[in-house]
């Protein structure tokens, strides 16, 4: 079974995903930030795939993103790092990224390659729904591997109830329109779309990420949701401290003040 389905089934709230950019802030350090995020009980990581152009990405993670292809990070590489990882790794994994790199590498060789590696899931922000469901879903479900897509405020009902029915694993709630961020609080407007989206009932649980930064907006992701994804904070932290073990203890701390 999928590491994401069994996660959901076993654990059906408190779920906290940490999200980190593959090559951060050193090309070698993705599978000691992996192996630390274990460590102190993370539920699940997305590892981002840096990209020359993240659109939805805030400054915190375009920055990082930068520094890890100055690294000489890409695709190809982050594969062969990853190829023998779960000989030591056992929570779910996610690949996030941008359409860009991963048609360069090929859609099918990508999902093959997450599965040969142990991957279990993958995020594309840039990734039309309707051209999931006519050129990727079916390549996808063939690897059982979890595309997941993102929901925003502005998403309409209909549009989430079609990707709750064509797609497993969790939905991505995005807290709002914009780019990644840290956010002191989330407004009453986006309390409000927390609240609509949960009372819809839906099959797939959720996880709130987009701003999730703080003690409250991260209690507030856990109170709306199965859980939470925090990005940028924990990137910020990568940056700022000597080391990835460092970084963890950080993001707790901050998680809890």
């Amino acid at each position: 079974m999928n590491r994401i389905t069994q996660l959901f089934e076993v654990k059906k709230s408190g779920i906290l995903s940490i999200y980190f950019p593959a090559g951060y802030p050193a090309l070698d350090d993705t599978l000691r930030t992996l192996a630390a995020l274990q460590a102190k009980g993370i539920d699940m990581v997305e590892i981002g795939i840096p990209f020359s152009d993240p659109m939805a990405d805030g400054v915190v993670i375009q920055r990082a993103a930068n520094q890890a292809l100055r690294n000489g990070m890409s695709l190809r590489l982050l594969f062969e790092q990853l190829k023998d990882f779960r000989q030591t790794i056992h929570i779910p994994v996610i690949l996030m990224g941008y359409l860009n790199p991963v048609m360069q590498y090929g859609f099918d060789a990508f999902c093959r390659s997450c599965v040969e590696t142990g991957v279990d899931g993958v995020i594309i922000p840039d990734l039309p729904f309707a051209d999931y469901m006519a050129d990727y879903k079916d390549v996808a479900e063939q690897y059982d591997l979890k595309m997941v897509m993102l929901i925003s405020p502005e998403t309409s009902e209909e549009r989430i109830r079609l990707i709750d029915e064509h797609t497993s694993g969790f939905i991505y709630m995005v807290s709002s329109a914009a780019t990644t961020g840290a956010q002191k609080r989330f407004s009453d407007a986006v309390q409000d779309y927390f609240q609509r989206v949960r009372a819809m009932n839906l099959k797939n649980p959720q996880l709130i990420g987009f701003g999730v930064s703080n003690r409250e907006t991260f209690q507030m992701a856990m109170a709306n949701a199965s859980g939470a994804i925090v990005g940028s904070k924990f990137v910020d932290l990568l940056g700022e401290t000597v080391n990835p073990e460092e970084a963890v203890i950080k993001i707790f701390n901050v998680l809890d003040e």
